[in-house]
């Protein structure tokens, strides 16, 4: 397999390959041959992917992982020439996130909402930057449509999602930079004003935010969000992460992010902040999305679009969609 961050073949050892495992003899304890398997792998691997591989597969029963592996080790899988080990993680995410894990929305946005980012801004080259990467997701549905010279950057919170998300990368075979840290505390400079897209799905209304993170950061340029007089700390970040998208922006950069519903007429300081990002020119689309998109909450949301390169006529004018009633129903709970 060719690995685009190296530029180098990964050769799978012999005794981490299916044929291998497979014709272990019966004593022997198939869970710790594959977590044996997992190490031989991540040793020749890049750094960037050492580390991310499940070395767990000892609490199985023998004969469960036996018909795992010969499902994967089918010539239907293994002789495909398409991105099919890739569509095949990308189901069990979403299978995963229906199921309430890590409450579904920290690492996993539904793929319909990305289409529409994706479609909107056209990610087509250069650097896209997601500062609250989850799963990678974004990343997956951008390369379907840009070129081979298009370098992806992520941060991610969590050590679990992050590993997910490297994984994700790849097994598409994407050039990434997937790191773990926390964006409000972490201004990842050399990247500000350098993106051409930003793509994100940050958590919803966080609190607790230190303000003195806010004193010196150069991606605020706004007034500071509303501090809660009890915590002493910013009530809602929201609007911390739209002024983020839009300083990581390039002067000819697209933005497309989801938002919490009550983002587009949160009174108060946010109000004030809202009306100095529109003053920029760069607000290009708000949409609002009905209910029931997300996996574990049926909270509506809407979609913010930037775009700093728009001509001058078109910078006094936010096309606003009302998509509330557009949607196809999945099951009873998901749409």
């Amino acid at each position: 397999r060719f690995d685009t961050q190296s530029q180098k073949f990964l050769n799978v050892p012999p005794k981490a390959r299916y044929e291998y495992l497979l014709d272990l003899p019966q004593h022997e304890n198939l869970g710790n041959a594959i977590n044996q398997a997992m190490q031989l792998i991540e040793k020749q691997a890049p750094e960037h992917l050492r580390g991310i591989l499940p070395k767990d597969y000892d609490q199985f029963d023998d004969g469960l992982l036996v018909k795992l592996l010969h499902i994967f080790n089918r010539d239907e899988l293994c002789k495909k020439n398409d991105d099919i080990f890739g569509r095949i993680y990308e189901f069990f995410l979403g299978k995963f996130a229906m199921n309430g894990a890590q409450e579904g929305g920290e690492f996993f946005t539904p793929p319909s909402l990305v289409r529409i980012i994706v479609n909107f801004i056209e990610p087509t080259h250069g650097k896209v930057l997601d500062p609250a990467c989850g799963s990678g997701g974004m990343f997956i549905q951008a390369a379907q449509t840009s070129d081979a010279s298009i370098i992806f950057h992520g941060r991610e919170k969590t050590q679990t999602n992050t590993k997910l998300a490297r994984m994700n990368m790849a097994i598409h075979g994407l050039n990434g930079d997937i790191q773990q840290g926390n964006t409000f505390s972490n201004p990842w400079s050399t990247l500000i004003g350098a993106c051409d897209y930003v793509m994100a799905n940050p958590p919803f209304n966080v609190d607790g935010v230190d303000p003195e993170l806010c004193r010196n950061d150069t991606r605020l340029f706004a007034t500071m969000p509303s501090i809660n007089a009890k915590t002493k700390t910013i009530g809602n970040a929201n609007y911390l992460w739209i002024q983020y998208f839009h300083s990581y922006l390039n002067s000819r950069g697209r933005a497309g992010f989801v938002m919490h519903s009550s983002t587009t007429d949160a009174p108060h300081t946010e109000k004030v902040i809202r009306k100095q990002i529109i003053e920029t020119g760069n607000v290009d689309i708000i949409m609002s999305v009905g209910t029931n998109f997300f996996y574990t909450r049926p909270l509506a949301c809407t979609l913010w679009f930037f775009d700093k390169g728009r001509e001058e006529l078109r910078k006094d004018s936010i096309l606003m969609l009302d998509t509330r009633h557009i949607y196809r129903t999945v099951n009873r709970s998901i749409r």
